[in-house]
């Protein structure tokens, strides 16, 4: 993939994951801040936590930092997103999965 169509991809994909979080957070109290091409997902409660969600373009991967993991997402043409290759999971799968191990119960991005 090029770089133009990853950006393009990337792009689309944390539109979408930013206003899902957003409306989530709403719900259950967590921060979403962005900028500079990346996410940040704050968290006052259990404890202070931060997932920063950022592209990394030179290998055409969207990377997550989160419970003291680094997850490496890669575009799969199959699926139509960007799928986390160890357990198959969809960008959203991945982060309701992340999200609900965080919070403590159950959340659907």
């Amino acid at each position: 993939m090029v770089e133009k169509e990853f950006q393009k991809r990337c792009d689309a994909a944390f539109e979408g994951l930013r206003r899902r979080l957003a409306e989530l957070g709403d719900v259950h109290g967590f921060e979403v801040e962005g900028g500079n091409g990346k996410l940040e997902v704050l968290f006052d409660q259990p404890e202070e936590t931060k997932f920063v969600i950022s592209p990394n373009a030179p290998v055409r991967q969207i990377w997550i930092s989160a419970l003291s993991t680094s997850f490496k997402l890669s575009w799969s043409d199959a699926a139509g997103a960007f799928v986390f290759e160890k357990t198959g999971e969809t960008l959203m799968q991945l982060m309701g999965r992340i999200l609900t191990e965080q919070l403590g119960s159950p959340v659907s991005v």
